[in-house]
C-alpha cells in the first residue's frame, strides 16, 4: 500500500510511519516540523515539509502520485497540537491548527485523494465521563478546547462519510507512553520514544527527575475523588497504538466501513493515578522522585479510562503492554539512550 502520514515526524505518527515502512509499505510523510525535527523521521519514507492547511500542496502530492500510476491507498492523520493545558489559554490556535487545517486536508482528499482515512482522535472528546470505563457510546462533552477541536473533526468526518462516501476510522486514545522495542516485546532494545519541546507529559517529566535533569515532579491536584486524590489515566503503549492504526486501515476495506464510520477507544483498560505512576518510575529506575503538590489545572477530568473491548473484538487488536512498569521500562531505556 501507499500511505500518506500527516504529522509523521512526531512521536505517534513517526512510530506508525516506521511500522508501515518496516512492513514494506510506501510511506509519504507530511509534517511542518513545528514540534519535530527532520532527523526524527523514520528510515525508508519520503518526506514533504508542508502544513496540511496548504490544500494546494496536499492535492499536488495526490495528483503527482496518480500521474505516476502510484495512487495513495489511504491517509493516516496525526498532525495536530495536543496540549490540553495550552488549549485552555490559546483556544484559537487549536481550532485553527486541529480543526480548520483538517478541513483543508479533507477537501484535498475528496478532490483527488484516497477515500480512506484513519484519524488520530482522543479520549478528551468525552470530557468528564459519566461511566468508567468509558465506552465509545458515551456522551461527548469535552472540557477543554483541545478535545473540542478533535470532536469537531469527528463531526466533519461523519458528514463527509454520508455525503462524499469517505471511509474513516476515529481512534480515540488515552495517554500514550513508552517506546517501541526493536525485535519485539521484551528485547530491551528501543528505537523511538516520547519527547516534546517544551516537555509537558507526565512520564517523560518524571523520567527527567530520575535522570537528574529536574529537581521534582509537579502533581496538579490531590483532592480529586480518586483513591489517592490524584487524577487517574489509562496509559497505552505507543507500539500497541501503532498496531491499532494499521488494523484500522485494513478495516476500512471491509463492508462495515461502507455503512458506517469506525470509532474505537484504545487503552489498556486499567487506570493509574499520578501517584501510582510516580511510584512505578521509582521502582523501574531505582531513583527517588521528589514531588511538588500544585493546584488543579482547569479542564483536567478526574478519571479517563477506556474500554477497548470493541477494538479487540472488531479489529482483533491485542495490546502487549498492559502493566505500567513495562510501559515505563521501555520509556526509561530510550530516555537514557537519548541523553547518553
Amino acid at each position: 500500500m501507499k500511505i500518506l502520514v500527516t504529522g509523521g515526524a512526531g512521536y505517534v505518527g513517526g512510530t506508525v510511519a516506521a511500522l508501515l515502512a518496516e512492513r514494506k509499505h510506501t510511506v509519504v510523510v507530511v509534517d511542518n516540523l513545528c514540534h519535530a525535527q527532520r532527523n526524527q523521521l523514520p528510515l525508508g519514507v519520503e518526506f514533504v515539509q508542508a502544513d496540511i492547511a496548504d490544500r494546494a500542496v496536499i492535492e499536488g502530492i495526490f495528483r503527482k502520485a496518480t500521474d505516476e500510476n502510484a495512487s495513495f491507498d489511504g491517509v493516516l492523520h496525526f498532525a495536530a497540537l495536543i496540549e490540553a493545558g495550552e488549549s485552555m489559554q490559546k483556544p484559537e490556535i487549536y481550532f485553527r491548527n486541529n480543526t480548520a487545517s483538517t478541513l483543508a486536508l479533507l477537501e484535498a482528499v475528496i478532490a483527488c485523494g484516497p477515500k480512506r482515512l484513519v484519524f488520530s482522535s482522543t479520549a478528551a472528546v468525552y470530557g468528564e465521563p459519566e461511566v468508567v470505563p468509558i465506552p465509545e457510546t458515551a456522551r461527548l462533552k469535552p472540557t477543554n478546547p483541545y478535545g473540542e477541536s478533535k470532536l469537531l473533526v469527528e463531526y466533519m468526518l461523519e458528514w463527509f462519510h454520508r455525503i462524499h462516501g469517505l471511509r474513516s476510522a476515529s481512534l480515540r486514545y488515552f495517554n500514550v507512553a513508552g517506546a517501541p522495542e526493536v525485535g519485539g516485546h521484551g528485547t530491551g532494545v528501543v528505537n523511538r520514544g516520547e519527547a516534546h519541546e517544551p516537555e509537558s507529559h507526565l512520564i517523560p517529566l518524571i523520567l527527567d527527575v530520575a535522570a537528574g535533569r529536574r529537581k521534582s515532579i509537579k502533581i496538579f491536584g490531590d483532592d480529586y475523588s480518586t483513591k489517592d486524590g490524584t487524577c487517574v489515566r489509562d496509559y497505552v503503549h505507543v507500539a500497541d497504538l501503532a498496531d491499532a492504526h494499521l488494523l484500522a486501515l485494513e478495516a476500512l476495506e471491509t463492508p462495515r466501513a461502507v455503512d458506517q464510520r469506525l470509532i474505537y477507544n484504545l487503552g489498556n483498560g486499567a487506570g493509574f493515578t499520578v501517584k501510582e505512576v510516580v511510584d512505578s518510575v521509582r521502582r523501574v529506575t531505582g531513583h527517588p522522585i521528589p514531588v511538588e503538590l500544585c493546584p488543579r489545572r482547569p479542564g483536567d477530568p478526574a478519571f479517563l479510562i477506556a474500554t477497548s473491548d470493541k477494538a479487540i473484538a472488531e479489529l482483533k487488536w491485542k495490546p502487549n503492554y498492559t502493566q505500567i512498569d513495562d510501559i515505563i521500562r521501555t520509556a526509561w531505556i530510550w530516555h537514557q539512550k537519548r541523553h547518553s
